[in-house]
């Protein structure tokens, strides 16, 4: 056999190979040119490459014909004073609690800008959330490592991220102060590193929790360590945060700046006191299309307090939803509001709308997934929570766009605020937490029902920053 025999035979071999490797699910040399032949860039193509390889894709993709731009009249509106910031942190879904009370307590005393302290909030959630996967890993100590539970825990220990079940949990256990009493720290504004560190100690102590177990350790053994394992993490968070006071000293003042009254006041009996909401009156609903509409959910570990409840949710149609939240508006109440923020979102202008980037055009091919899809493939999900405070009607009560504020600070968007067109509301909105009163009594009567339990993997797993 001559060389140029070897050659030829070793050429059908690598042909015979190739084919099988792409039949077999790999690229192969001629499935590649086949890809290539398919995607050719030439001519007209090849300006896009250049721009689009240079610069910011949304910047390309803009609309700017778009005319939702220059409307930012709204019929209905709930008046706020200030806006917050929650810098590089986490903590969207506790700034937007506390604004939904802010703005109770402002018009109820009649007061300028006011603030509650989010960090007094944030340290005991943090201290909450390191107790619920501590006594979650004793829970769960005779499961094996590789039980998908247990594997979750490890991977998700603690974060500043959450939702409004944390909101109440926290404030009905441990009350509420003023910005002024507990200030926020640069920890408290940039959460990172120090949640790094106590999410490495308590992956730690996970494992040495379990650890005693598998030596027989019986549960007051291992109860009496995760206390002193707690009082580790209680001073790592003094070290970032502050120490939280039991005791504080507030003087009211009314819009002007005069003081109206001067009181002693414990955290607990500031928040009874002074703020007087019933937390109970407050339901989270949610527009979920993968799942039967009109029942209630229910995500194990899904809250920041271990001996608090689940994050529950009323699955409900679009359209019940909205009309909450007219109700809501037009009664000048506030609401927790959340939703996929960083679809579509111009953030030159803080205007959020389903055809600000006309994407198919610049990449030559279309995104036809609807809302169910996207979800379902963990396209899309709520990621951020703010607070709904106007909507704008047609003549006919229909609405046409909605505006939230924000915790990005009062230069973002529209002077601290975001506006979504309606369309956009039906595409990425996904909870609203209401008070019971604006809730129709049919749909008040669904939450009696016996909750359907999810696993914490589930891609409704609150998680908003």
């Amino acid at each position: 056999m001559n060389i140029r025999q070897s050659l030829s035979i070793a050429s059908v071999l690598l042909f015979i190979g190739g084919s099988l490797c792409g039949q077999n699910g790999g690229i192969d040399n001629q499935t590649l040119e086949q890809i290539k032949k398919n995607s050719t860039i030439a001519g007209e193509s090849k300006a896009i490459q250049t721009a689009v390889s240079g610069n910011d894709i949304n910047k390309l993709a803009l609309n700017r014909n778009n005319p939702v731009y220059n409307d930012t009249y709204f019929s209905n509106k709930v008046v706020s004073k200030g806006i917050c910031n929650q810098k590089s942190s986490g903590r969207c879904w506790l700034f937007t609690g506390l604004n939904v009370l802010r703005a109770k307590v402002i018009a109820k005393y009649n007061l300028g800008e006011f603030q509650f302290s989010q960090n007094y909030c944030f340290f005991y959630d943090q201290l909450e959330k390191s107790n619920l996967f501590l006594q979650a890993v004793i829970d769960t100590r005779n499961k094996p490592f590789e039980d998908k539970t247990v594997e979750w825990l490890f991977k998700n220990p603690i974060g500043d991220g959450g939702q409004f079940t944390g909101v109440v949990n926290l404030i009905t256990k441990y009350g509420v102060v003023p910005s002024e009493i507990m200030p926020e720290t640069y920890s408290s504004n940039n959460t990172s590193r120090m949640s790094q560190l106590i999410s490495l100690k308590l992956r730690e102590y996970g494992l040495q929790l379990r650890e005693m177990a598998a030596k027989g350790e019986k549960l007051p053994a291992l109860t009496k360590q995760k206390v002193e394992m707690l009082s580790t993490i209680y001073r790592m968070l003094e070290l970032n945060l502050g120490t939280p006071p039991t005791e504080f000293v507030y003087t009211q003042k009314d819009a002007s700046g005069k003081p109206v009254s001067t009181k002693t006041y414990t955290p607990q009996s500031f928040f009874k006191d002074f703020v007087g909401v019933d937390m109970s009156n407050y339901v989270m609903v949610m527009n979920d299309p993968t799942r039967p509409y009109n029942k209630v959910y229910e995500i194990e570990y899904d809250r920041h307090v271990y001996d608090g409840e689940n994050w529950k949710y009323l699955n409900l149609p679009m359209e019940d939803i909205k009309k909450m939240a007219i109700a809501s508006i037009k009664d000048s109440t506030m609401m927790y509001f959340s939703c996929d923020v960083g679809k579509f979102l111009n953030s030159d202008n803080g205007f959020l709308d389903i055809d600000n980037f006309d994407y198919s055009s610049l990449m030559g091919t279309s995104f036809n997934m609807d809302k169910k899809q996207r979800i379902q493939t963990f396209a899309s999900g709520s990621s951020h929570a703010m607070t709904l405070c106007a909507v704008d009607l047609d003549e006919n009560g229909t609405p046409k766009k909605w505006m939230v504020e924000n915790s990005w600070g009062p230069t973002h968007g529209f002077k601290g605020h975001l506006i979504m067109t309606d369309k956009w509301f039906d595409e990425y909105m996904f909870r609203l937490v209401v008070d019971k009163k604006y809730i129709p009594e049919n749909i008040q009567a669904m939450l009696n029902q016996k909750s359907i339990m999810l696993p914490p993997w589930d891609p409704m797993f609150a998680v908003e920053e």
